[in-house]
Protein backbone atom coordinates (compact mmCIF):
# COMPACT_ATOMS: atom_id res chain seq x y z
CA UNK A 1 0.00 0.00 0.00
CA UNK A 2 1.06 3.59 -0.76
CA UNK A 3 1.55 5.96 1.77
CA UNK A 4 -1.26 8.23 1.96
CA UNK A 5 -1.59 11.97 0.69
CA UNK A 6 -2.61 13.44 4.03
CA UNK A 7 -2.12 11.98 7.46
CA UNK A 8 -3.19 12.97 10.53
CA UNK A 9 -2.08 11.02 13.60
CA UNK A 10 -3.46 11.23 16.97
CA UNK A 11 -4.32 15.21 16.45
CA UNK A 12 -6.05 16.59 19.75
CA UNK A 13 -7.09 20.31 20.06
CA UNK A 14 -8.50 22.09 23.45
CA UNK A 15 -9.05 25.61 23.91
CA UNK A 16 -9.31 26.03 27.84
CA UNK A 17 -9.77 22.91 28.55
CA UNK A 18 -13.01 22.50 26.24
CA UNK A 19 -12.94 19.70 23.69
CA UNK A 20 -12.47 20.69 20.42
CA UNK A 21 -11.17 17.19 18.66
CA UNK A 22 -9.60 14.17 20.21
CA UNK A 23 -7.52 11.24 18.79
CA UNK A 24 -8.10 12.31 15.25
CA UNK A 25 -6.91 9.62 12.94
CA UNK A 26 -6.99 9.87 9.26
CA UNK A 27 -5.09 8.50 5.64
CA UNK A 28 -6.40 9.96 3.04
CA UNK A 29 -4.99 8.57 -0.42
CA UNK A 30 -4.05 11.05 -3.16
CA UNK A 31 -7.05 11.65 -5.44
CA UNK A 32 -9.65 10.89 -3.12
CA UNK A 33 -13.19 12.99 -1.98
CA UNK A 34 -12.98 13.00 1.75
CA UNK A 35 -16.36 14.04 3.18
CA UNK A 36 -16.34 15.34 7.24
CA UNK A 37 -19.51 15.28 8.37
CA UNK A 38 -21.87 15.52 11.24
CA UNK A 39 -23.93 17.89 13.59
CA UNK A 40 -22.74 21.60 14.79
CA UNK A 41 -20.10 21.29 17.16
CA UNK A 42 -18.83 17.93 16.70
CA UNK A 43 -15.03 19.03 15.01
CA UNK A 44 -15.54 18.48 11.82
CA UNK A 45 -14.74 22.50 10.90
CA UNK A 46 -11.57 22.54 13.64
CA UNK A 47 -10.72 19.16 11.98
CA UNK A 48 -10.29 21.08 8.68
CA UNK A 49 -8.57 23.99 10.22
CA UNK A 50 -5.69 22.10 11.81
CA UNK A 51 -5.27 20.62 8.37
CA UNK A 52 -5.37 24.27 6.92
CA UNK A 53 -2.77 25.74 9.19
CA UNK A 54 -5.21 28.19 10.78
CA UNK A 55 -4.88 25.99 14.29
CA UNK A 56 -2.25 24.04 15.87
CA UNK A 57 -2.86 21.23 17.22
CA UNK A 58 -1.71 20.45 21.24
CA UNK A 59 -0.58 17.05 20.08
CA UNK A 60 -0.23 14.92 17.30
CA UNK A 61 1.33 14.98 13.79
CA UNK A 62 -0.42 16.29 10.09
CA UNK A 63 1.89 14.98 7.05
CA UNK A 64 0.76 16.10 3.79
CA UNK A 65 2.33 14.90 0.75
CA UNK A 66 5.18 13.18 2.79
CA UNK A 67 5.99 16.60 4.57
CA UNK A 68 5.46 17.06 8.65
CA UNK A 69 3.53 20.10 8.15
CA UNK A 70 2.01 20.19 12.08
CA UNK A 71 3.95 23.45 12.63
CA UNK A 72 3.84 25.10 9.41
CA UNK A 73 1.86 28.27 8.61
CA UNK A 74 -0.95 27.68 5.88
CA UNK A 75 0.91 29.09 3.32
CA UNK A 76 3.63 26.34 3.59
CA UNK A 77 1.25 23.50 2.83
CA UNK A 78 0.43 23.85 -0.44
CA UNK A 79 -3.05 23.71 0.01
CA UNK A 80 -5.85 25.94 -1.28
CA UNK A 81 -9.55 26.89 0.61
CA UNK A 82 -13.01 27.29 -0.74
CA UNK A 83 -15.20 28.95 1.91
CA UNK A 84 -19.13 29.34 2.67
CA UNK A 85 -18.49 33.07 2.39
CA UNK A 86 -16.87 33.01 -0.87
CA UNK A 87 -14.21 35.25 0.17
CA UNK A 88 -14.05 37.04 -2.76
CA UNK A 89 -13.16 40.95 -3.13
CA UNK A 90 -16.09 43.31 -3.81
CA UNK A 91 -14.19 45.74 -5.93
CA UNK A 92 -12.61 43.65 -7.78
CA UNK A 93 -13.98 42.15 -10.86
CA UNK A 94 -14.28 37.92 -11.47
CA UNK A 95 -11.15 37.67 -13.65
CA UNK A 96 -9.05 40.09 -10.48
CA UNK A 97 -10.65 37.58 -7.97
CA UNK A 98 -9.39 34.42 -9.83
CA UNK A 99 -6.34 35.80 -10.17
CA UNK A 100 -5.55 37.68 -6.82
CA UNK A 101 -3.19 34.85 -5.42
CA UNK A 102 -1.48 34.75 -8.96
CA UNK A 103 -0.83 38.14 -8.89
CA UNK A 104 0.80 38.23 -5.49
CA UNK A 105 3.31 35.44 -6.13
CA UNK A 106 3.90 37.13 -9.23
CA UNK A 107 3.14 34.37 -11.79
CA UNK A 108 4.04 35.34 -15.06
CA UNK A 109 1.39 37.73 -16.63
CA UNK A 110 1.49 34.72 -19.83
CA UNK A 111 0.67 31.96 -17.38
CA UNK A 112 -1.91 34.17 -15.71
CA UNK A 113 -4.12 34.60 -18.89
CA UNK A 114 -3.04 30.42 -19.92
CA UNK A 115 -4.91 29.85 -16.21
CA UNK A 116 -7.47 31.73 -16.00
CA UNK A 117 -8.90 30.65 -19.17
CA UNK A 118 -8.77 27.33 -18.16
CA UNK A 119 -10.34 27.57 -15.14
CA UNK A 120 -13.11 29.72 -16.11
CA UNK A 121 -14.08 27.29 -18.98
CA UNK A 122 -13.92 24.59 -16.22
CA UNK A 123 -16.35 26.53 -14.09
CA UNK A 124 -18.64 28.24 -16.50
CA UNK A 125 -17.82 31.74 -16.13
CA UNK A 126 -16.29 32.45 -19.55
CA UNK A 127 -17.84 35.72 -20.72
CA UNK A 128 -18.55 37.33 -16.96
CA UNK A 129 -14.42 38.04 -16.65
CA UNK A 130 -15.22 41.80 -15.68
CA UNK A 131 -18.27 41.48 -13.67
CA UNK A 132 -18.01 42.63 -10.00
CA UNK A 133 -19.06 39.78 -7.43
CA UNK A 134 -22.34 41.88 -6.62
CA UNK A 135 -23.09 41.86 -10.54
CA UNK A 136 -23.15 38.11 -10.18
CA UNK A 137 -25.60 34.58 -9.35
CA UNK A 138 -24.41 33.00 -5.40
CA UNK A 139 -23.69 30.48 -7.49
CA UNK A 140 -21.66 32.22 -9.95
CA UNK A 141 -19.89 33.61 -6.94
CA UNK A 142 -19.16 30.29 -5.35
CA UNK A 143 -18.06 29.45 -9.16
CA UNK A 144 -15.37 31.99 -8.69
CA UNK A 145 -13.75 31.40 -5.90
CA UNK A 146 -13.50 27.56 -7.03
CA UNK A 147 -11.87 29.22 -10.25
CA UNK A 148 -9.55 30.46 -8.00
CA UNK A 149 -8.75 27.19 -6.65
CA UNK A 150 -8.37 25.42 -9.48
CA UNK A 151 -5.69 28.27 -10.85
CA UNK A 152 -3.31 28.33 -7.62
CA UNK A 153 -3.02 24.23 -9.03
CA UNK A 154 -2.35 22.61 -5.55
CA UNK A 155 -3.05 19.27 -5.49
CA UNK A 156 -5.49 19.64 -2.09
CA UNK A 157 -8.15 21.93 -1.72
CA UNK A 158 -10.35 22.54 1.83
CA UNK A 159 -13.94 23.05 1.23
CA UNK A 160 -15.70 24.28 4.32
CA UNK A 161 -19.54 24.21 4.21
CA UNK A 162 -19.22 25.69 0.35
CA UNK A 163 -22.84 25.38 -0.83
CA UNK A 164 -24.78 26.55 2.92
CA UNK A 165 -25.64 29.85 1.08
CA UNK A 166 -27.15 28.32 -2.01
CA UNK A 167 -30.82 26.94 -2.65
CA UNK A 168 -31.45 23.60 -3.02
CA UNK A 169 -31.28 23.48 -7.01
CA UNK A 170 -28.50 25.30 -7.18
CA UNK A 171 -26.77 23.03 -4.21
CA UNK A 172 -27.81 20.27 -6.65
CA UNK A 173 -25.87 21.68 -9.58
CA UNK A 174 -23.05 22.94 -8.17
CA UNK A 175 -22.44 19.84 -6.13
CA UNK A 176 -21.74 17.97 -9.52
CA UNK A 177 -19.87 20.80 -10.69
CA UNK A 178 -17.58 20.50 -7.49
CA UNK A 179 -17.39 16.60 -7.68
CA UNK A 180 -16.47 16.33 -11.84
CA UNK A 181 -13.71 19.31 -11.07
CA UNK A 182 -12.13 16.93 -8.39
CA UNK A 183 -12.04 14.20 -10.85
CA UNK A 184 -11.18 16.36 -13.96
CA UNK A 185 -8.03 17.81 -12.15
CA UNK A 186 -7.14 14.38 -10.26
CA UNK A 187 -7.13 17.27 -6.56
CA UNK A 188 -7.60 15.91 -3.26
CA UNK A 189 -10.61 17.35 -1.74
CA UNK A 190 -11.37 17.49 2.36
CA UNK A 191 -15.39 18.73 2.26
CA UNK A 192 -16.86 19.46 5.60
CA UNK A 193 -20.65 19.63 5.84
CA UNK A 194 -23.72 19.11 8.16
CA UNK A 195 -25.73 17.90 5.01
CA UNK A 196 -25.52 13.99 4.71
CA UNK A 197 -27.06 14.06 1.42
CA UNK A 198 -23.94 16.34 0.46
CA UNK A 199 -21.30 13.94 1.62
CA UNK A 200 -23.03 10.56 0.79
CA UNK A 201 -23.34 11.75 -3.10
CA UNK A 202 -19.94 13.68 -3.43
CA UNK A 203 -17.14 11.84 -1.50
CA UNK A 204 -15.52 8.79 -1.62
CA UNK A 205 -14.97 8.16 1.77
CA UNK A 206 -17.12 9.67 4.93
CA UNK A 207 -15.36 10.56 8.02
CA UNK A 208 -18.76 11.25 10.41
CA UNK A 209 -18.09 13.13 13.69
CA UNK A 210 -19.67 13.20 16.90
CA UNK A 211 -18.46 15.49 20.50
CA UNK A 212 -15.16 15.87 18.93
CA UNK A 213 -14.11 12.09 17.52
CA UNK A 214 -14.78 10.07 14.60
CA UNK A 215 -17.48 7.85 15.21
CA UNK A 216 -16.89 6.05 12.17
CA UNK A 217 -14.70 6.52 8.79
CA UNK A 218 -15.65 4.47 5.57
CA UNK A 219 -17.20 4.30 2.10
CA UNK A 220 -20.97 6.19 2.38
CA UNK A 221 -22.57 2.79 1.43
CA UNK A 222 -20.65 1.33 4.49
CA UNK A 223 -22.28 4.29 6.72
CA UNK A 224 -25.36 3.43 5.72
CA UNK A 225 -25.48 -0.53 5.12
CA UNK A 226 -23.22 -1.27 8.43
CA UNK A 227 -23.29 1.38 10.38
CA UNK A 228 -20.76 1.43 13.80
CA UNK A 229 -23.13 2.89 15.97
CA UNK A 230 -26.93 4.27 17.07
CA UNK A 231 -25.67 7.81 16.04
CA UNK A 232 -24.30 6.52 12.78
CA UNK A 233 -27.93 4.88 12.18
CA UNK A 234 -29.79 7.61 12.86
CA UNK A 235 -27.44 10.19 11.41
CA UNK A 236 -27.23 8.76 8.19
CA UNK A 237 -30.42 8.16 5.57
CA UNK A 238 -33.21 10.26 5.04
CA UNK A 239 -35.83 9.05 6.30
CA UNK A 240 -33.49 7.28 9.67
CA UNK A 241 -32.94 3.97 10.29
CA UNK A 242 -35.92 2.73 13.25
CA UNK A 243 -34.84 2.05 16.42
CA UNK A 244 -36.85 -0.68 18.35
CA UNK A 245 -36.36 -1.73 21.84
CA UNK A 246 -35.44 -4.72 23.57
CA UNK A 247 -39.13 -6.26 24.24
CA UNK A 248 -40.62 -4.97 21.71
CA UNK A 249 -39.93 -7.74 18.54
CA UNK A 250 -41.09 -10.63 18.58
CA UNK A 251 -39.43 -13.44 20.88
CA UNK A 252 -37.81 -15.65 18.38
CA UNK A 253 -35.45 -12.21 17.41
CA UNK A 254 -35.06 -11.19 20.92
CA UNK A 255 -31.38 -11.77 22.08
CA UNK A 256 -31.02 -13.13 25.32
CA UNK A 257 -27.64 -12.30 25.81
CA UNK A 258 -27.29 -8.45 26.85
CA UNK A 259 -29.74 -5.47 26.48
CA UNK A 260 -29.77 -4.50 23.20
CA UNK A 261 -31.49 -2.19 20.35
CA UNK A 262 -32.86 -3.13 17.17
CA UNK A 263 -32.16 -0.95 13.61
CA UNK A 264 -34.32 -1.71 10.71
CA UNK A 265 -34.22 1.10 7.50
CA UNK A 266 -37.28 2.36 5.92
CA UNK A 267 -36.71 0.52 2.50
CA UNK A 268 -36.43 -3.12 4.47
CA UNK A 269 -39.98 -2.84 6.31
CA UNK A 270 -43.43 -3.90 4.09
CA UNK A 271 -46.79 -3.64 5.20
CA UNK A 272 -48.67 -6.81 6.27
CA UNK A 273 -52.59 -6.94 7.60
CA UNK A 274 -53.66 -6.22 10.85
CA UNK A 275 -52.95 -8.73 13.61
CA UNK A 276 -50.56 -10.84 11.01
CA UNK A 277 -46.65 -9.81 10.57
CA UNK A 278 -44.20 -9.18 13.05
CA UNK A 279 -45.16 -5.65 14.71
CA UNK A 280 -48.17 -4.23 14.78
CA UNK A 281 -48.57 -0.47 14.30
CA UNK A 282 -50.95 2.56 13.74
CA UNK A 283 -50.37 5.29 10.76
CA UNK A 284 -49.75 8.36 11.51
CA UNK A 285 -48.13 10.27 9.27
CA UNK A 286 -48.86 9.73 5.20
CA UNK A 287 -46.34 11.34 2.66
CA UNK A 288 -46.53 10.95 -1.03
CA UNK A 289 -43.28 12.02 -2.94
CA UNK A 290 -43.87 11.00 -6.60
CA UNK A 291 -41.94 8.00 -6.96
CA UNK A 292 -42.50 6.63 -3.46
CA UNK A 293 -44.71 7.25 -0.36
CA UNK A 294 -43.52 7.00 3.29
CA UNK A 295 -45.90 6.07 5.93
CA UNK A 296 -44.86 6.26 9.77
CA UNK A 297 -46.28 4.63 11.88
CA UNK A 298 -46.31 4.81 15.78
CA UNK A 299 -45.41 1.64 17.68
CA UNK A 300 -44.57 1.50 21.49
CA UNK A 301 -41.39 1.21 22.64
CA UNK A 302 -39.89 2.10 18.90
CA UNK A 303 -38.37 5.82 17.71
CA UNK A 304 -41.10 5.64 15.34
CA UNK A 305 -41.36 3.83 12.53
CA UNK A 306 -41.14 4.97 8.49
CA UNK A 307 -41.77 2.32 5.72
CA UNK A 308 -40.64 3.66 2.41
CA UNK A 309 -42.96 2.20 -0.65
CA UNK A 310 -42.45 2.83 -4.42
CA UNK A 311 -45.31 5.03 -6.20
CA UNK A 312 -48.31 5.75 -4.46
CA UNK A 313 -49.71 4.33 -1.53
CA UNK A 314 -53.57 4.73 -0.62
CA UNK A 315 -53.75 4.69 3.21
CA UNK A 316 -55.03 6.65 6.04
CA UNK A 317 -54.06 8.15 9.53
CA UNK A 318 -55.27 6.27 12.58
CA UNK A 319 -55.40 2.93 9.90
CA UNK A 320 -53.98 0.00 11.82
CA UNK A 321 -51.16 -2.26 9.90
CA UNK A 322 -48.94 -5.19 10.63
CA UNK A 323 -45.45 -4.73 9.88
CA UNK A 324 -42.52 -7.09 8.54
CA UNK A 325 -38.89 -7.57 7.55
CA UNK A 326 -36.65 -10.18 6.78
CA UNK A 327 -34.52 -10.39 9.90
CA UNK A 328 -31.28 -10.41 7.59
CA UNK A 329 -31.78 -6.68 7.19
CA UNK A 330 -31.69 -6.46 10.91
CA UNK A 331 -29.17 -3.99 12.78
CA UNK A 332 -28.28 -4.81 16.63
CA UNK A 333 -26.86 -2.32 18.39
CA UNK A 334 -25.80 -2.57 22.50
CA UNK A 335 -27.83 -0.86 24.25
CA UNK A 336 -25.21 0.13 27.13
CA UNK A 337 -22.78 1.24 24.73
CA UNK A 338 -24.27 2.29 21.72
CA UNK A 339 -22.39 0.42 19.09
CA UNK A 340 -22.82 -2.56 16.33
CA UNK A 341 -23.30 -6.00 17.70
CA UNK A 342 -22.83 -8.71 15.42
CA UNK A 343 -25.95 -10.33 14.02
Amino acid sequence: MTDPFVHVESVEKRWNGQLGVEDISLSIPRGSFVALLGPSGCGKSTTLRLLAGLEVPDSGRIIIGGRDVTASPAAERGLSMVFQSYALFPHLDVAENVLFGLKVRRVPRAEQREKLAQALEMTGLTGLEKRKPGQISGGQRQRVALARAIVAGHPLCLMDEPLSNLDAKLRHSVRRDIKKLQRDLGMTVIYVTHDQTEAMSMADMVVLMKDGRIEQFGRPVDLYETPASIFVAEFVGSPPMALVESGVMPAELERSDKQVVYGIRPEHLDLAEPGAGLLQAVITHCEYMGSETFLSFEVPGTSGLTVRLPGEVRRSVGEAAGLTFDRANLHVFDKNTGYRLPR
